[in-house]
């Protein structure tokens, strides 16, 4: 018997029949759905991280003593890093497994796939949207910490000469600020850099690099914004003001 009669003698014997092509055409939409999943949840992995790389306060560097990886690390967020990973595989992996997927070596599906998220992650993140999406998920997600408040424990350090908070009282030598603790501190600013970028007015969040004189007053060396979601635009909005009262 030849091979073309065995393979239909086997057909005809086990009853096997064709799939019907809606089965093929469903899965292919199934694993390309699941591709785009992969990549958006990746995207907003990077944007996030790249988003906790903004926050980290490299200048703390002077006062810690640390390495700049070791800062770095005590502000990103190690979740999402596993998430990119992850998202990232297994877009590859959805990807390798549809109708064409056969056509692409691994290294083009890996650089691919990568430079995707890279790129749909920054622009995420140029629009604002890292961190926004971060502090929703801090809010839901009770096992996580959020980074602003990494970044608001490694400034509540007066013992070191950094302390953060809001604005509370402005004088001319000096302002009031209210910690992360809700401890009030009396800043002095006589000899402090004030950078255009910082207003001193009530309400406003500052970082201030100094040293502890008692319980609970400061003098100030540096005084800084905080920094963090719409800073640039909150900052060009005050200084049109201040244009417009100028003139």
């Amino acid at each position: 018997m030849s091979d073309i009669n065995r393979f239909l003698d086997k057909i005809k014997r086990e009853d096997i029949k064709p799939k019907p092509k809606w089965q093929f055409t469903t899965k292919n939409i199934l694993v390309w759905l699941l591709y785009f999943c992969f990549v958006i949840i990746g995207s907003i992995s990077f944007s996030v991280i790249l988003f906790a790389i903004q926050q980290t306060d490299f200048v703390l560097l002077s006062h810690f003593g640390h390495s700049k990886l070791e800062l770095l690390l005590s502000v990103l967020p190690f979740l999402w890093i596993v998430l990119l990973v992850v998202f990232i595989l297994g877009s590859i992996f959805a990807i390798y497994n549809s109708k064409r997927g056969y056509k692409f070596t691994f290294s083009k599906l890996v650089g691919f796939n990568v430079g995707l998220s890279i790129l749909l992650g920054t622009m995420f993140f140029i629009a604002g949207g890292a961190g926004w999406f971060e502090n929703a998920f801090a809010l839901r997600a009770g096992f996580y910490e959020s980074i602003q408040n990494r970044k608001e424990k490694i400034w509540q350090n007066p013992e070191k000469g950094n302390i953060a908070g809001i604005i509370t009282k402005v004088f001319d030598n000096y302002i009031e600020i209210k910690d992360f603790d809700d401890n009030i501190w009396q800043i002095g600013i006589d000899s402090a850099f004030i950078p255009p970028s910082v207003f001193l007015e009530l309400g406003e969040k500052v970082k201030v690099e100094g040293v502890k004189v008692t319980e609970n007053e400061f003098s100030a060396k540096d005084i800084m914004p905080w920094g963090g979601k719409g800073m640039r635009k909150k900052i060009r909005e005050k200084m049109k003001n201040r244009l417009k009262q100028n003139k």
